[in-house]
């Protein structure tokens, strides 16, 4: 089920917004699914700044290492710390505990260039 409160980029990140001009970010229950068992997420430093499509991370599965892309341009306002204890929490419960950063806009107009849920679920042929 791909939630329809959610947007979502090409390379299977989901954007939620939070508040104002941020964004919570994390990685669609496709791409968990792909991955496997999530064993280690490297996630950015708090401040740090990127543009759409920069890699911002890592997530590691036991089938191999995969690179976090920013679907949006900000800076890095909060890190899900509790993914450094328990990565397995991107497979559990992606749309929820399992969320990786929150950034805070550059420009809150890239948002429309993300798909929606339909559109999302186009792409990967349903969830």
């Amino acid at each position: 089920m791909i939630p329809e409160d959610l947007q979502y980029s090409s390379d299977h990140e989901w954007v939620r917004t939070t508040s104002g001009d941020a964004v919570r970010i994390g990685i669609t229950d496709f791409a968990q699914g792909a991955l496997g068992d999530i064993v280690y997420v490297q996630l950015p430093d708090l401040g740090s700044t990127f543009s759409a499509g920069d890699t911002i991370g890592e997530v590691e599965s036991t089938k191999s290492v995969s690179d976090l892309f920013a679907p949006v341009g900000g800076t890095i306002v909060t890190r899900n710390e509790a993914l450094d204890a328990a990565p397995e929490t991107v497979n559990s419960d992606p749309y929820g505990d399992g969320w990786m950063v929150e950034i805070q806009l550059d420009d809150p107009a890239e948002l429309e260039s993300l798909m929606d849920a339909d559109a999302y679920g186009n792409q990967v042929g349903g969830e």
